[in-house]
Order: C-alpha cells, then sequence, then structure tokens
C-alpha cells in the first residue's frame, strides 16, 4: 500500500535524526517535506537518552575537534535557536572540564594530541604530576606522567533536552515524525538508487533521500539498500555512586584514566563506566548491565586512582550501547558510493551527542546544496569504508 511521497525520509528520530530534522526545517533553501520514522517515541532505549551526555574537545583528529567546537556555538545559544513559543529545554550544562591521565607511554600520544588541539584552538593544558596534585589533591599520581585537562567549553548536559530541543522545533516547522519501524528498502530496477521505505505497518512510503540514523541498528538499515557497514551495537554499563568522603581540590573533572576507566560528578554523585573486556557486539535488545564490572574493574580502578572512594555505594545502574565503527571508531556521514541518494549518519562510537548538532547540518547541506557549505566532512565519508582505510580517532572513550 503506498502511503504518500516525501523529499527525505530519516530513519531514526533520536538526536542525530531530529538534529537532520531541525536543520533541513530551519533551512530556508530546503523547500521538500521531512519524514522522521521512530519505533519508539518514549526514547527509553536509545542511545542519546542512556548516554552521559558530554562535549569536549579534546580528540586526535582536526575534524572532530571542529564538530564539536561548533556544538559549544550552537549550544551556547540553544534558547534561541530550538525556541517554540519562546520555550526551550533546559540542557544544564556543566562546565568541569575533561581531564585525561597518561603514564610514561602513552605521553607521546597525550602530547601530539594537544598539539593538534592547541593548533585547532581548543582551550587545553598539559599538567605534569605536580601540577595534577595541585588542582586535584585527591588524585593518585605516583604511577602517572601527566594529564590533558579542559579549561573551557567541555562538560556535562542533558541529552533527553538536547532531544527534544531539535524535536519541538522540528515539528513546529513542519517536520512529520512517525511511530514506526523501516523493515525494507525498495531500490529502483539499476539498484542505484532508493525508491521508497517499507515501513513495519504495512506503509509503502516513496522518497528522494533516504539518511541513516539508526543508532546501533544502522548495519540493518544499511544492508536493505545492499551496503555494508562496519558498525555493531557494544554495551556501556553506567555505575552512579555515593561518596562519604568529601574530595578537596577542584571539582573532579571527567577524568579518563589510562587503564580506560572514566569518572565525573553527577551532583550529588559520580558517575563511572569502564569498557568491557573483551569488548564484543551484543543484541541491540540486550540492555543488562554487566554488575561483575563493578567488583572486578570498577571499584578497584575507582579506589587506585582515587584512595577517598574507597567508602562508596552504587545507588543506580543502567546500560545503553555505543554505534561502535569497528574500522576506525569514527563517524561515517554522507552518501553512501553506490547508492547516492542513501546517506549515512553513523558509527559515531560514543560521541554522536556531541557531534549531532554539526552532522545534522551537514547531512542537510548536502541534501539542499550537494555539497558541504560549512565544515566538510568529507574524510569521514563512506569511501573509506569501501576501500578499509581507518580515519582513526585515538581519543575514543
Amino acid at each position: 500500500m503506498n502511503s504518500g511521497s516525501w523529499d527525505t525520509v530519516i530513519v531514526g528520530g533520536a538526536v542525530i535524526g531530529s538534529s537532520v530534522a531541525y536543520w533541513l526545517s530551519e533551512n530556508p533553501d530546503y523547500d521538500g517535506t521531512v519524514l522522521v520514522v521512530e519505533p519508539d517515541p518514549t526514547y527509553q532505549r536509545a542511545s542519546t537518552t542512556l548516554s552521559e551526555a558530554s562535549i569536549r574537545h579534546q580528540f586526535s583528529n582536526p575534524i572532530n575537534i571542529a564538530l564539536s567546537q561548533f556544538a559549544t556555538e550552537f549550544l551556547a545559544d540553544f534558547h534561541t535557536h530550538v525556541e517554540v513559543d519562546d520555550e526551550a529545554p533546559d540542557l544544564g550544562f556543566r562546565d568541569t572540564g575533561y581531564l585525561f591521565l597518561a603514564t610514561e607511554s602513552g605521553m607521546e600520544a597525550m602530547r601530539e594530541n594537544h598539539e593538534t588541539q592547541v593548533a585547532c584552538g581548543a582551550e587545553v593544558a598539559l599538567l605534569n604530576p605536580a601540577e595534577l596534585t595541585a588542582r586535584f589533591p585527591y588524585l593518585f599520581v605516583d604511577d602517572l606522567a601527566g594529564g590533558s585537562l579542559g579549561l573551557r567549553h567541555e562538560g556535562s548536559l542533558d541529552a533527553y533536552s538536547l532531544m527534544r530541543g531539535f524535536q519541538g522545533r522540528a515539528r513546529r516547522n513542519g517536520v512529520e515524525y512517525a511511530t514506526d519501524r523501516v523493515v525494507d528498502l525498495a531500490l529502483n530496477d539499476a539498484g542505484n538508487r532508493v525508491a521508497g521505505v517499507e515501513l513495519a505497518s504495512g506503509r509503502m512510503v516513496d522518497c528522494g533521500w533516504v539518511v541513516n540514523c539508526a543508532g546501533p541498528r544502522a548495519r540493518w538499515i544499511a544492508e536493505m539498500a545492499g551496503l555494508e557497514l562496519p558498525v555493531e551495537p557494544r554495551i556501556r554499563s553506567v555505575f552512579s555512586f555515593d561518596c562519604r568522603e568529601s574530595l578537596g581540590g577542584s571539582l573532579l573533572p571527567l577524568t579518563i584514566d589510562p587503564c580506560g576507566l572514566h569518572v565525573r560528578t553527577d551532583p550529588p554523585h559520580y558517575l563511572t563506566g569502564i569498557p568491557p573486556d573483551p569488548d564484543l557486539e551484543v543484541d541491540p535488545d540486550d540492555f543488562r548491565v554487566r554488575h561483575d564490572e563493578w567488583e572486578e574493574q570498577v571499584w578497584p580502578a575507582l579506589v587506585h586512582r582515587i584512595p577517598a572512594f574507597e567508602r562508596i555505594g552504587v545507588t543506580h545502574t543502567w546500560a545503553g550501547h555505543y554505534a561502535y565503527n569497528t574500522l576506525d571508531q569514527n563517524a561515517v556521514v554522507g552518501p553512501a558510493g553506490p547508492v547516492p541518494n542513501f546517506l549515512f549518519a553513523n558509527g559515531f562510537s560514543g560521541h554522536g551527542l556531541q557531534q549531532s548538532p554539526g552532522v545534522g547540518r551537514a547531512i542537510s547541506e548536502l541534501i539542499t546544496y550537494g555539497e558541504y557549505q560549512t565544515l566538510d566532512l568529507r574524510e569521514l565519508g563512506y569511501d573509506r569504508i569501501l576501500r578499509a582505510e581507518p580515519f582513526v580517532e585515538r581519543s575514543v572513550i
């Protein structure tokens, strides 16, 4: 059953999909229609709402730094950008910074990253162990060679509010959201163009463009168009805890230990987690918290780095998914060469939230103008996937 025609169909309505919808609907040069297909209007299991919702400028690649810098600019005036009837969600941004710690073996890479970040205009500082102790006396630094601290524009925010801001303005601008699931894509006879989108409800929607914003399920959407995408769901467990002992010194930034552990303040609690070992693909419906990680990996690493965390108690836990690009842990953005009206916005590997404003804008430019107008994201393109040539991001948490 044919159920109408849309100029652009976006598969997935969380923060990436809704950013694309927002930017298309805000652009006066785009005069087409937009349909966002999202199976779960509550977003209870979306990677967006289950993330730890942070933003940083400390990446190893200039394009990732630039995407986060644009996000910082956009979020600074978020109310103006997304307000509807003079109301907009409160992001609750906390500018606490990121603190990457390194042993001697990691200092060369940290210095190289630092040089790149400074050259791109990021406000970061390299600290030696004595400087770390002066700022953060609660840290154990005897096994550290240094750290990299973000001085401004890094911290945490409310992910759900960011997503709802995009959605509210997009709906106001005429974007339609359908509670449905994409089950297949219909290609033209030549197999080089998506002609329609088949939905679980039985609807068949004709389309001019399809944008894959399906997060951890992106690979299966790509396969419907005959495309390979090295993106898979990886589980990340999050532990919220209280500490009886007050930490002295500066507020704890989002701190990344050399062992892979991260921890940050989430007043009045703390949030922490560590990549699983081994870090393997999981079922996209698997949201089981890996409680064994707490006793075996997380708590020992916390106590080692911050001895005051010896007397802590877990308050609650949850688990979400990374849409993990197994090739190089970088996003895949832009057209699929063999099927040019199929656009990727996938594989962010944990930093999609902070890249959503820039990537949404970029995809809208491709659809409207046929090329990037602001940030050139060709380095993140699908061609490298076809060539199996990694564009590696070293600073993945």
